[in-house]
């Protein structure tokens, strides 16, 4: 089993290579990089091309590791006993298996995502190390533990909004993605837009990369945000004089929205186009 680029996902050798050693090592691979750089999709296209189910876990602030096990529904209990139901003899009718437990009792190997780990408690990486390390938990209300069938492939993606634990760190085999350069972006481009004119295409990355290039900008534009931005200038036919990167007195982009995604942004070019134009 090894992964490399597929037909809707460009992967550098470097990022292949770290998918294929965490294969190897069967450890969980961590990837961290700005957003938009398509970690989130790495693990849906890894899954895609080993023929694996896919399973993802979306963490939110609030997300707490138990979750991910299991989580036992008393209130539903309760009612039940009210209502005089007899499953309430079966305390295992009340337990709600977690992504982890589904994850660990599939009839084959999956790939399971764990999105964004970096949003939730400093505390919740740690809440996880035995159950990654030893691919198993006690379900305490049942006394059963639950054991891996098959060791999935854990793809762990982060923000860098908070510093993961060291002890959680070292489980973990680690790749940063890297921002594309210009030759990677075209590949990645000619995924999505195998039609798109070399011309349209050239000066589209030119406005990008000029925008990702300057100085103050609070958020520079993602990988996903150019092709979103690609998508409207096709959808609009926009022409190719509007993209011309050589006037500095043009305020913004065309269809800028999909690019620039906070008015301070937006007032910083217009005042940069303000400046080359009293400066002329």
């Amino acid at each position: 089993m090894r992964f490399d680029s597929t037909s809707q996902y460009v992967a550098t050798p470097d990022l292949s290579l770290a998918v294929n050693a965490a294969l190897t090592l069967r450890r969980p691979l961590l990837v961290k990089g700005e957003p938009g750089t398509g970690k989130t999709m790495l693990a849906e296209e890894v899954a895609r091309s080993l023929g694996w189910p896919l399973l993802q876990w979306h963490i939110k602030s609030t997300t707490k590791a138990q979750q991910g096990l299991y989580e036992y529904d008393a209130v539903s209990r309760l009612r039940d006993s009210q209502l005089g139901d007899p499953r309430v003899h079966d305390i295992a009718n009340y337990i709600v298996r977690g992504t982890l437990w589904q994850a660990f009792v599939a009839e084959q190997p999956v790939v399971l995502l764990i999105d964004e780990i970096d949003k939730a408690d400093i505390e919740f990486p740690n809440d996880l190390l035995r159950e990654l390390d030893r691919m198993e938990f006690h379900v305490y209300e049942t006394q059963e533990t639950v054991r891996a069938r098959h060791r999935p492939l854990i793809i762990i993606t982060s923000n860098n909004e908070k510093e993961l634990p060291d002890a959680f760190l070292r489980r973990c085999f680690f790749h940063y993605i890297r921002f594309p350069d210009r030759a990677t972006m075209e590949q990645i481009v000619a995924v999505h837009f195998p039609q798109l004119k070399p011309q349209l295409l050239a000066a589209a990355l030119g406005v990008f990369f000029d925008l990702r290039a300057l100085g103050g900008l609070k958020k520079k534009p993602s990988t996903s945000e150019l092709l979103d931005w690609l998508k409207l200038l096709l959808a609009e036919d926009i022409p190719l004089e509007a993209l011309r990167t050589d006037d500095k007195t043009r305020a913004i982009p065309p269809l800028h929205g999909a690019l620039l995604k906070n008015e301070q942004d937006v007032h910083l070019l217009e005042r940069l186009a303000f400046m080359h134009r009293r400066g002329q």
